[in-house]
């Protein structure tokens, strides 16, 4: 995108400017699409299958995620690391707000949103980040050295943080660990004279244990990107697109316990079911939406996606999952208690990131 067109994107998404779409009121619980190619946001009432809005983001948009209280998205324009921006949208107004200029943390991937703010992943600066909507300001950067750092969850707790790194094959996991405070060393021929007393403290050492946030480093396959963590907390499934493979991390262990072949080359995300039992994994250049046991480790079905798939999102009641098929340009509604598509929603073209947005 030249300066231009940037300029004039960011100048539409700043007026609130709208799409020409007759808009609904958003539903209390809203199904959130991405086009990419169209360079929208689709809000969808999940009960009738239908686009009740439209709201412009500017290019390349790829991850979405919603505020707790429903009324704001936060979308990551993207670019391969080219641009620094986040989108953001009132749902409730369903309008463009001033997007946030992340100044040099290039390339924003990965997003979630826990307690009040919004972290996310930027590839090109190779760190996670966060954003306080309070203060309108990027409060915390840690830097991560891995190569691509694309998807990102964070525990509730704040304790926990999973990324995958795509180009460097690994997963960091971040968790918070006591650091000792202590006076800084002491310069050489500082040290007490003979028969003498030692010296006092240096000044400015010392101080209380303080938490910090350690990385550790697990190699798993090539192309780690889609991930997903267990309902009960005890698996990290990371799905490696250029091996084909699944990595099965133990998150506490802090190591792969098992590496499935299962045939997934180009896969692009993956996602328990809520109840634990299935694992659906997206095959962007496959035909494909895989679906395996998660207790057996096998593959119970492959279940046609024309030319591939993208992002999934699953209900909140657990009974259906929302597949992007990007390259068809809908979304797949799958039953998973049969299996089967049940249903397709037109939210434009190139649709990949997918959300949920619960009001009260």
């Amino acid at each position: 995108m030249n300066r231009i067109s940037r300029f004039l994107g960011v100048s539409c998404l700043c007026a609130g400017f709208v799409l020409p779409l007759l808009a609904q009121t958003t539903p209390k619980t809203a199904l959130l699409v991405l086009s990419k190619r169209d360079r929208t946001l689709a809000i969808v009432d999940p009960a009738s299958l239908k686009v009740v809005a439209k709201v412009p983001v500017l290019e390349d948009p790829h991850e979405v995620i919603a505020s707790a209280d429903g009324k704001t998205a936060y979308v990551s324009d993207y670019g391969g690391g080219r641009y620094h921006t986040l989108s953001v949208i009132d749902l409730v107004a369903q309008k463009a707000l001033p997007p946030i200029d992340l100044g040099p943390l290039n390339g924003p991937h990965g997003l979630t949103f826990v307690a009040g703010e919004t972290w996310f992943t930027a590839e090109g600066a190779k760190v996670i980040g966060r954003y306080d909507p309070a203060t309108q300001k990027v409060d915390w950067v840690m830097g991560t050295g891995q190569n691509r750092t694309h998807m990102i969850y964070v525990s509730p707790d704040l304790k926990r943080i999973i990324t995958t790194n795509v180009a460097s094959g690994t997963v960091s996991i971040w968790e918070k660990t006591l650091r000792m405070g202590g006076p800084p060393p002491m310069p050489p021929g500082s040290g007490p004279k003979p028969g003498g007393m030692p010296p006092g403290p240096p000044p400015g050492g010392g101080g209380p244990p303080t938490l910090d946030w350690n990385q550790t480093l697990i190699k798993v396959g090539n192309g780690s990107e889609g991930f997903d963590l267990s309902p009960d907390g005890k698996q990290v499934w990371v799905g490696n697109a250029q091996d084909g493979t699944i990595s099965i991390v133990d998150p506490d262990a802090k190591k792969v316990t098992e590496t499935l072949n299962a045939n997934v080359q180009s896969v692009n995300r993956l996602k328990f079911t809520l109840d634990g039992k299935l694992v659906l994994v997206s095959l962007l250049g496959g035909t494909n939406l895989v679906i395996i046991d998660a207790a057996a480790h096998k593959t119970v079905k492959l279940l046609p996606m024309g030319n591939g798939a993208a992002g999934i999102l699953i209900d909140p009641d657990g009974t259906r999952a929302y597949v992007s098929c990007t390259p068809d340009n809908y979304v797949a509604v799958v039953d998973l208690k049969t299996l089967t598509v049940v249903g397709k929603i037109e939210a434009g073209v190139e649709p990949d990131g997918l959300a949920w947005a619960a009001s009260n």
